[in-house]
């Protein structure tokens, strides 16, 4: 069994087994880790919120995707392999998800735009947002905490929490505001290169690599 497949079965047990707890918003706890979020702000019943059973950051975020090449990613990849796909002002990227089951978040820049791709195991939910609100330019982490079995996200300049699934501020300052998703799919890396035959792979940890053309 390869270790990705393991890994959603291991999340699907874990959240299943989340789903029959009572859910304790621990605000006071919660306040010694986050010091810069504003708990006053918030849009969700805070009870609606739970441990994943890790603490924040312990899923790492890739910040600086690294280019490889073609010839490499074919090697690894699998034609089968599922991989998001994303366009921006004439830019493709893809990032696969035999990375990101291991980093949930890519924060990234294409066609000159500032991008988060998420992807949630637990629900199996791949989004792709601009990650500037307003004027400023945000990037994103991992909290250790799921809502509805959902990963919930954190912006690094105020703390804030956000729903992946959505790209609702749910705590903190930007409670309330929304992310613009960006459109992508979710299609076989066989499908990618015959669509798009001269990509470029970036390589990042646990030999990570998004394909950008």
């Amino acid at each position: 069994m390869s270790y990705s497949k393991l890994r959603f079965l291991v999340l699907g047990a874990f959240a299943l087994t989340l789903s029959f707890m009572p859910a304790i918003a621990d605000v006071d706890a919660w306040k010694k880790d986050w010091l810069q979020t504003d708990f006053s702000r918030h849009s969700v019943d805070l009870t609606e919120i739970s441990s994943g059973g890790i603490a924040r950051d312990v899923i790492l975020a890739i910040d600086t995707p690294t280019i490889g090449d073609l010839e490499k990613a074919r090697l690894v990849h699998d034609a089968r392999e599922p991989v998001i796909t994303v366009t921006v002002n004439g830019a493709t990227r893809a990032y696969p998800l035999t990375v990101l089951i291991w980093h949930e978040i890519v924060n990234d820049t294409l066609g000159g735009v500032p991008i988060t791709v998420t992807f949630c195991p637990l629900c199996n939910t791949a989004i792709v947002f601009d990650r500037r609100v307003g004027d400023q330019e945000l990037d994103f982490g991992t909290t250790g905490n799921l809502r509805f079995s959902d990963l919930v996200m954190y912006d690094r300049q105020t703390e804030s929490w956000w729903q992946q699934f959505t790209g609702e501020g749910i705590v903190g300052k930007f409670s309330g505001e929304s992310l613009t998703i960006i459109p992508s799919r979710v299609e076989p890396f066989g499908v990618l290169i015959s669509a798009f035959p001269r990509p470029i792979f970036w390589s990042a940890r646990r030999a990570s690599r998004a394909i950008t053309v």
